[in-house]
């Protein structure tokens, strides 16, 4: 069946009858459903039960966001379900629902189409969302989708990035500098692909950091065991675009200022080996490469005996005083300001 999505939209009922078609695979997935609410941003909305709703907005535009060339579709719909719940989780919530708008040119399928919402549902399914709603427009830009997702968390529970307080220690989840490394190898190979269409691509050996790039994956497992060790984080955000926005961001809205260390930059030895083939610097794609959507977070010094018993954290510094700013310590000791595309001037 490769039917035009766009002349499904322009008959009569066949908008209705496509959303439908999509969301009828859903239709088993047994979650939790939570109120709708209209906002971007993650912001709390309403307070239930005596639990807050987070809701998390983001847009993906073809050939911005994402590259059709190499990215395939049920990946996408992953990824994109993904990054919208990553603000959730960095507000120690649980994502509980997604909301998904789709508008696709006429060079899409209907199977296309069930390729990319494919994606959608198996987040759903691993991580127990619901898809509370799904429409579908044409587009005159390729593909464009709007992804909203939703999340609870106990008012007690519920991090923003204003908590930090001196002394604490910055702790970052998983490893960095992966996931972009995976798209400066696929953006590699296009290249090369566009200049001779008879090369096949190369990629043994860099299939971690290819995943990290097209499938991240939310931090749920590191919220459930701070919350099993009772350790309570003091502030907490998304890595997005770097480690240093990350922590540029806790800083400014907790009035502090920081010390990172270069040697505790959590680095995988695969991400590590394949920028030193491409001669990129890792501290520096871990500072400011992006599309981990790992979690930066603070916790007081008492809990770093129980941190100790949760894998795949690393303490990469500590917080001083405001007046300190926000540091790297390099490896042969030396004290640079951290930088961050986000707060260029």
């Amino acid at each position: 069946m490769t039917e035009d999505v766009n002349k499904t939209l322009t008959t009569p009922k066949g908008k209705f009858a496509l959303e439908q078609h999509i969301k009828k695979a859903f239709d088993n997935i047994d979650c939790q459903e939570v109120a709708a609410v209209n906002a971007c941003g993650v912001v709390v909305a309403e307070e239930k039960k005596k639990e807050k709703t987070l809701c998390s907005s983001k847009l993906f535009i073809e050939n911005i966001h994402f590259d059709l060339t190499y990215f395939p579709l049920k990946h996408l719909g992953y990824k994109m379900a993904t990054v919208a719940a990553a603000d959730i989780v960095a507000m120690n919530g649980l994502p509980t629902g997604l909301n998904v708008s789709l508008g696709v040119s006429n060079r899409f399928s209907l199977e296309a189409l069930e390729e990319l919402m494919g994606g959608v549902r198996i987040f759903c399914k691993l991580h127990k969302v619901k898809l509370l709603q799904f429409e579908v427009n044409t587009s005159l830009l390729g593909l464009v989708a709007s992804v909203s997702a939703f999340g609870e968390a106990t008012p007690e529970k519920l991090l923003t990035r204003t908590g930090a307080k001196e002394n604490d220690l910055i702790c970052v989840t998983g490893d960095l500098a992966s996931a972009y490394t995976g798209l400066v190898l696929l953006e590699r190979e296009k290249k090369t692909f566009e200049a001779d269409p008879n090369t096949q691509p190369d990629f043994d050996n860099y299939h971690y950091v290819l995943e990290r790039y097209l499938k991240p994956e939310p931090r749920t497992d590191i919220l459930n065991a701070l919350a099993d060790n009772n350790i309570a984080p003091t502030a907490m955000t998304v890595v997005d675009n770097g480690l240093a926005a990350a922590v540029m961001h806790i800083c400014n809205a907790s009035h502090v200022g920081c010390d990172i260390y270069e040697g505790k930059l959590p680095i995988d030895l695969i991400t590590f080996q394949t920028l030193k083939e491409l001669d990129i610097v890792a501290t520096t794609i871990a500072l400011n490469g992006g599309e981990d959507y790992e979690l930066l977070f603070t916790i007081a010094q008492k809990d770093y005996d129980s941190l100790q018993k949760i894998k795949e954290v690393s303490v990469v510094g500590y917080v001083k005083d405001y007046n300190s700013g926000c540091n790297l310590v390099t490896n042969d000791d030396k004290l640079i300001p951290l930088t961050a595309q986000e707060f260029a001037e």
